[in-house]
């Protein structure tokens, strides 16, 4: 399977899904660790125990950063938004024991999103930071 195969049980927004990974194909520790990774995509908690469903949730932060950059930057700014999103998404949710990414991470990392004027440095700044924490691991 390819990162452009697409799976009709695949909750990644669509656009993302020639640049990502399919969700079935990744390496996950537990059957919770994918569960926690489908909410921080889409919102739904799945009858995850201390759970808020709804927003934030990363597909709904894809589209709010297309339409922040606007037009000019899409091209640029999908699939960088996308990977982002795998990278964050996979780590925070994590047992809580084991991750890097923890759910005050996603705070700043949203408050960085929103309060930089340019959405493509805003994914980038968050970016490096993520790295940074998922370094240690």
């Amino acid at each position: 399977m390819t990162a452009s195969t697409a799976r009709a049980d695949e909750f990644v927004r669509g656009d993302c899904r020639s640049v990502v990974m399919p969700s079935a194909v990744l390496k996950y520790d537990t059957p919770e660790h994918a569960r926690w990774y489908k909410r921080f995509w889409t919102g739904d908690c799945d009858h995850l125990a201390l759970c808020l469903p709804g927003a934030p949730n990363w597909n709904e932060v894809v589209g709010k950063l297309l339409v922040k950059g606007g037009p000019k930057e899409q091209l640029a700014l999908l699939p960088k938004a996308c990977r982002l999103g795998q990278l964050i998404g996979l780590e925070w949710s994590r047992d809580k024991k084991v991750k890097h990414i923890t759910t005050g991470d996603l705070k700043v990392f949203n408050t960085m999103l929103e309060a930089s004027g340019d959405a493509l440095r805003g994914v980038d700044q968050v970016d490096s930071k993520a790295r940074a924490l998922t370094a240690t691991r």
